[in-house]
């Protein structure tokens, strides 16, 4: 059994009209995409007064939480990217919008399907008009292979595949603003655990202070140098302490549960042993603010969103050009399955159709306004994206250096109301007051040490807000890159 080529006059038209799909392929029609302008300023507003990083500090690595050297932290941060849902939910994502992407890349590529069909059939002896072939009963084998080509005609196929390259990078950005706001959340919750860890170290200790001196004042009511009065005095501030200690334990569960879901377990699977915080937190930093534009995901992936929908205006002004389709039938076809793939019995059809519409009642003009319209929308949340960025970083700078002013401050009024208990009691000790002045200086006392403790806590907040807010280790080449034409998606931006 011998296979015979298919004829020249095939090659010769699928020649033709493959330059000619060619040639309508780089007349891409569009807007040429450019980032819209955003003007950052020189420095921050707040950065004057605020102490910079160390030469050896000026960047965050990607695991920016070691910054706070907490081993404890380190190893929570670390869970994070192996059993957080959240984040498991983003890199779906992620990978869904690359499946879409490899799905309209198909297109650059003609589609090739094969259609075999064997049939026994016999004419009817009464068909009209009559012919030599009625009442013949016959084989049929057909092995056709058949290939549809819609062209890139003005960028119809390549203005598509550009957006969804464009979404894809910007889910992949998306990605990376979940995975630094988990470990941003946690940061947050652990070091307001800390705190609470803080607040209850200073209650216990105060209450066995209290303690002490309710029993001292029960000493000198039985020994008649104190009075009943005194004696309640003490004991009821003793118990208004104890209740504080007890309050402070709802909000440090509540704290360790969130730690325990964000590192994806179940609140009874996980114990977050105490560790008070005593240490304020690091420097910072934090640069200029047009790093700002390069190191927020959140502002990639708006930028990346301004870029798909740019390209989806170019592919609506396509919709006013022909539409190009190419079309070709090869294969072989016989009476008998011995003789099917011999010479004669190959067949072929080659085409190619064009498509133009001359009226659709404004339609294309609408699908255009209405990209045009997408794509403004985009810029504006791109634009108010930086903006809010800005103001983030801003606010959080404003936050540490105030609350750095105030921990000074509320330190001086510690030890101020230190002094005022030591001389209350010495001033009650000696009978010249009584046991009232005592308990008031023991609740201002009480309240600038707690106040000191929250300080300090919000303090740790702010840094791990601020680190939040300049887009923490990410940097914009950590997205993926846009790929060649008809190749595979990259790793490792320009």
């Amino acid at each position: 059994m011998t296979i015979q080529p298919v004829g020249t006059p095939f090659m010769k038209a699928s020649a033709l009209l493959l330059a000619a799909a060619v040639f309508v392929t780089g007349c891409a029609v569009g807007p040429k995409y450019k980032v819209p302008a955003m003007t950052a300023p020189p420095a921050y507003k707040e950065f004057a007064n605020w102490k910079p990083a160390q030469p050896n500090e000026q960047r965050l690595g990607g695991n920016w939480w070691e910054i706070f050297q907490d081993p404890q932290l380190n190893s929570l941060e670390q869970q994070i990217n192996v059993s957080n849902q959240n984040l498991k939910v983003a890199v779906a994502q992620y990978q869904e919008s690359r499946a879409a992407l490899r799905y309209v890349r198909a297109d650059y590529f003609p589609t090739v399907t094969a259609s075999p069909s064997a049939a026994r059939e016999q004419y009817s002896n009464n068909r009209p008009p009559s012919s030599t072939f009625d009442g013949m009963t016959f084989n049929d084998f057909v092995l056709p292979v058949n290939v549809s080509y819609q062209a890139n005609a003005w960028g119809r196929v390549s203005r598509n595949v550009e957006s969804y390259r464009e979404q894809a990078q910007a889910s992949a950005a998306d990605l990376a603003v979940v995975n630094l706001s988990m470990h941003a959340t946690l940061a947050v919750d652990y070091f307001a655990a800390r705190t609470l860890d803080a607040e209850e170290k200073l209650l216990q200790d105060t209450v066995a202070q209290y303690q002490q001196a309710f029993q001292l004042n029960e000493d000198r009511y039985q020994g008649g140098l104190g009075s009943e009065v005194e004696v309640e005095q003490a004991q009821t501030i003793l118990q208004t302490t104890r209740a504080q200690l007890v309050d402070v334990g709802v909000a440090r569960a509540q704290y360790e549960h969130a730690v325990a879901v964000l590192v994806g377990k179940a609140p009874e699977e996980f114990t977050l042993p105490p560790l008070p915080l005593t240490t304020p937190p690091p420097p910072i930093p934090v640069g200029v603010p047009s790093e700002l534009l390069e190191r927020r995901p959140d502002i990639a992936a708006a930028e990346r969103r301004v870029a798909a929908a740019n390209a989806q205006v170019g592919l609506a002004e396509t919709a006013y050009y022909p539409l190009v389709n190419i079309v070709g039938t090869g294969g072989f076809e016989s009476g008998s399955i011995t003789t099917l793939l011999q010479g004669p019995g190959v067949m072929w059809s080659v085409g190619a159709s064009v498509v133009q519409t001359l009226f659709d009642g404004g339609r294309r003009r609408a699908g255009t306004d209405q990209a045009k319209a997408s794509y403004d929308s985009t810029v504006a949340s791109y634009r108010q994206t930086v903006l809010t960025g800005f103001q983030q970083v801003e606010d959080n700078l404003a936050a540490l250096r105030v609350l750095e002013q105030e921990a000074g401050v509320q330190a001086s009024a510690v030890e101020a109301a230190q002094r005022s208990l030591d001389l209350s009691n010495t001033r009650y000790e000696g009978g010249v007051t009584s046991y009232l002045e005592v308990i008031t200086a023991q609740n201002a006392d009480l309240s600038d040490e707690l106040t000191a403790v929250n300080i300090l806590g919000r303090r740790e907040a702010s840094a791990v807000l601020l680190i939040e807010a300049v887009g923490g280790g990410w940097d914009r080449g950590a997205r993926p890159q846009r790929p060649e034409c008809c190749g595979k998606l990259v790793a490792n931006a320009d």
